[in-house]
């Protein structure tokens, strides 16, 4: 399998990651911004919707296959927020300090701190595909107070994983890969390129 897809991120930490992640793979990954496409809008409730809006508005105007992900955190005690808005929780243009330091001010007097992050992650072939790849996945942890690592992005520092005694951002980016909500969902979506002959389908 040669294939290019055409990234629908400009976000650089999810370049990264993606980047590692199809390593093992035939697959020439380019990033949206290397084509001047700008971010699509991502106005609606769900992961799934706005990975599908992001994957169509790459392959319209690249004329390629696309692949987008919508991904976030999500905290029990704040019914499910920040959610799809976890990039921009603390407001529009604003970096993950700012983002961390909102969550953990509203999370002040809740004993509860589980957490999941979601990510859904669609391919399309082209811009009006009716039958595109779907993958939603999760990964289960929970909010602590202080920092911990170096690694990763977002709220990796915050989001502690009981099981393994570390924060996503103290693991390393190969072995993050192997666990995390990004990484579980691109094996699902491997899994499916290779079985089904998906770009190789005409539409009905």
């Amino acid at each position: 399998m040669n294939l290019r897809l055409v990234l629908a991120s400009n976000n650089a930490g999810k370049l990264r990651e993606f980047a590692q992640l199809f390593e093992p793979f035939a697959i020439e990954l380019i990033p949206q911004g290397q084509l001047g496409i700008s971010a699509a809008e991502e106005p609606f409730d769900r992961f799934i919707d706005n990975a599908l809006a992001k994957a169509r508005h790459a392959s319209k105007l690249s004329g390629l296959p696309a692949i987008a992900d919508d991904s976030g955190i999500c905290v029990d005690a704040l019914g499910g927020a920040p959610g799809v808005r976890s990039a921009r929780f603390a407001g529009e243009h604003c970096s993950d300090t700012d983002n961390n330091q909102k969550l953990l001010s509203l999370l002040v007097g809740h004993a509860n701190r589980q957490a999941h992050y979601v990510c859904a992650l669609v391919v399309v072939r082209d811009a009006d595909d009716p039958n595109p790849i779907i993958v939603e996945t999760r990964w289960d942890g929970e909010i602590i107070d202080e920092p911990r690592g170096q690694e990763g992005f977002g709220y990796d520092p915050y989001f502690y994983l009981p099981q393994l005694q570390m924060t996503a951002a103290e693991l390393s980016p190969e072995r993050k890969n192997t666990i995390s909500h990004r990484g579980q969902a691109l094996v699902q979506l491997m899994r499916q390129l290779q079985s089904d002959s998906f770009f190789y389908r005409p539409h009905a």
